[in-house]
Parts: structure tokens; C-alpha cells; sequence
């Protein structure tokens, strides 16, 4: 029976790494199969999951032995932590892994939000030449707010800086005279001035009871009627009704979503037929390198955690 059960997809590589000291199960689909789970985790010394294998008390209860998961990505609101500590299990996200991955992301989609010209393929396929009704805006001059300071939002903010942005921030965890603010040029803010003043909005922030539904109507009605909004932190932290709603009746100029308040998303809910709107499947933080840094850096912690408990 194995020792390390792994839900979703991993590097090659680093299973391997895993492979050489421990019988490991790894299968990417049993993420949608949770009695197969269940039934395969009793032997089970560590747990490796993305973000879609829900870790809750009922299945550690079907994990006697358990004594770590590992999180490939840094989120943790699919693991219940407290029920983990509760219990002696560690939990290690691979903090800082894809911090570039997902920084990328969101400054190539405050780019194609605000020049605008990125969904007429069909439209020019079928003969149409609309040069002037798809003319955008540069991100140079124009502000970018980030709602959350930490360390993915610094690197966004370093990016965005070198195309000519000004930087705004958010963080209630960070006293205004925080020196990163003046190390990254970025102007803090309360919540409401950074979105009524940004060109643009990004999301940096974990999913809890405070940033639940935080970017609702209210917040939406608060922001430029121009102002693009991305969001590549947390599903729930938008409410999506709301966003299409604004979408729909020209209250904001465009948004850009890759995390839902449901995983997968399902079809035809609010977001549907909304336009300027950008949908991806919670791929921000995935890239082929930042697969392999995830993978690496949670193969390794894991490792670590069983050595040290087997020596104990």
C-alpha cells in the first residue's frame, strides 16, 4: 500500500525524487474519483494536492497514518489546516514557487484588457475591419491597484512598474510607512480609494471570512466605469453575479477571471454572455517551469517531514 498519495497532476521529475524512497500512488484524475481516495488513503503517510482535492475532516479520518500534505500551489482554503494541526499533520504549500508564474499572468491581462483588441478574431475571419471601435489604451502613465501586498503582488508590481505604471496597494496587514511601499514606488491606499482611483485592479489576497464577496456590487460600483478587474488570488473574493451584472450594463470596462467561486466552473451560470470578459481554468500560477519548481519544492518539504517523523 502506499506511503504518499498524489490527487493531482505533478512533475515527472519530482516523483521520481519521491519514488526512490517511498511506494507512491499518483494518479491526476483521483482528485474526481473521492471514494477511490478514500479507499486508497488509509495506508497513506503524506497527502500531495493542488487546489481542487478538498482535505476535510472526513477524509483524515479515513487517514489514520497521516502525517503531512503537501499543497503543489500556495492557497489553502481546500485544506482544512486547523483539523491538520488538531492532528499532528503538517502542511507545507510551496510558498513562493509560482510567484512569477501568476505575476506574469496578470500583467499580460491588464495589457490585453486595456488595449482591447484581443477578441475579434471571429469577427475579422468573417470580413470585418473594426480598426476603430477596438483602439485601446497603453498601460504606460495609467495606475495599477493591487488589493493585497504580498509577495506576488510585489512581483506584479515590478513588472508593471517597468512598463511605466504607478503603483497602488492595499494590504490592512501593512502599516502605511511599511518600507516595502517605498522600495516598490507604490502609494498606499483604503480599499475604496485604490478602486476608485486605479486604471486597473488586481486581486492579491486569500479567501477567508474577510474577502468573501469583497469585490461585490458595492465595491464594483465604486471602481472607474473604464477600470479593468483581474482576479487570479481566490474564487469567492468576486462575486460573480455581480461582476457580469457590471460587465453587462457598461459599469466597468473589462474583466479577467481564472479562479471561481465553483472548480470546474459550471456552465452557463452569470458569466455567461458577459462581455469583455477573459476566463481561464486556474492556470495562473501553472507554468512549465513553475510546475516543475512547485512540484520540486513540495517533494522536497514532504521528504523532509516524513525523514524527520520516521526518525523521531
Amino acid at each position: 500500500m502506499p506511503e504518499i498519495v498524489v490527487t493531482e497532476f505533478m512533475d515527472g521529475s519530482a516523483l521520481d525524487t519521491l519514488r526512490a524512497q517511498h511506494e507512491v500512488a499518483y494518479d491526476p484524475a483521483l482528485v474526481d474519483r473521492p471514494d477511490d481516495l478514500a479507499a486508497l488513503i488509509g495506508s497513506a503517510r503524506a497527502l500531495i494536492v493542488r487546489n481542487r482535492t478538498q482535505v476535510r475532516p472526513a477524509l483524515l479520518e479515513r487517514a489514520p497514518r497521516l502525517e503531512v500534505v503537501g499543497r503543489l500551489g500556495v492557497g489553502l482554503d481546500n485544506i482544512d489546516v486547523a483539523a491538520c494541526e488538531a492532528r499532528g499533520i503538517a502542511v507545507r504549500p510551496a510558498t513562493g514557487a509560482n510567484d512569477l508564474s501568476v505575476a506574469e499572468y496578470v500583467v499580460c491581462g491588464v495589457l490585453m484588457l486595456l488595449r482591447g483588441a484581443y477578441h475579434a478574431s471571429a469577427e475579422m475571419a468573417d470580413g470585418a475591419w473594426p480598426r476603430t471601435r477596438l483602439m485601446g489604451r497603453e498601460a504606460s502613465g495609467r495606475a495599477l491597484g493591487l488589493v493585497g501586498f504580498g509577495a506576488i503582488a510585489r512581483e506584479t508590481a515590478r513588472r508593471a512598474s517597468a512598463l511605466g505604471m504607478r503603483i497602488l496597494a492595499h494590504d490592512p496587514f501593512l502599516p502605511d510607512d511599511h518600507p516595502v511601499f517605498a522600495q516598490l514606488q507604490a502609494t498606499p491606499l483604503p480599499l475604496a480609494d485604490l478602486l476608485a482611483r486605479a486604471d486597473a485592479v488586481s486581486l492579491h489576497v486569500p479567501l477567508t471570512d474577510a474577502t468573501r464577496g469583497l469585490i461585490g456590487a458595492a465595491a464594483l460600483a465604486g471602481m472607474r466605469k473604464d477600470a479593468v478587474l483581474i482576479n487570479a488570488a481566490r474564487g469567492g473574493v468576486v462575486d460573480e453575479a455581480a461582476l457580469a451584472e457590471a460587465l453587462k450594463a457598461g459599469r466597468l470596462g473589462g474583466a479577467m477571471l481564472d479562479v471561481f467561486e465553483r472548480e470546474p466552473l459550471p456552465g452557463g451560470g452569470p458569466l455567461k454572455g458577459a462581455p469583455n470578459l477573459i476566463l481561464t481554468p486556474h492556470i495562473a500560477g501553472v507554468t512549465e517551469e513553475s510546475n516543475v519548481r512547485v512540484s520540486a519544492a513540495v517533494a522536497e518539504a514532504v521528504a523532509r517531514v516524513l525523514k524527520e517523523r520516521a526518525a523521531a
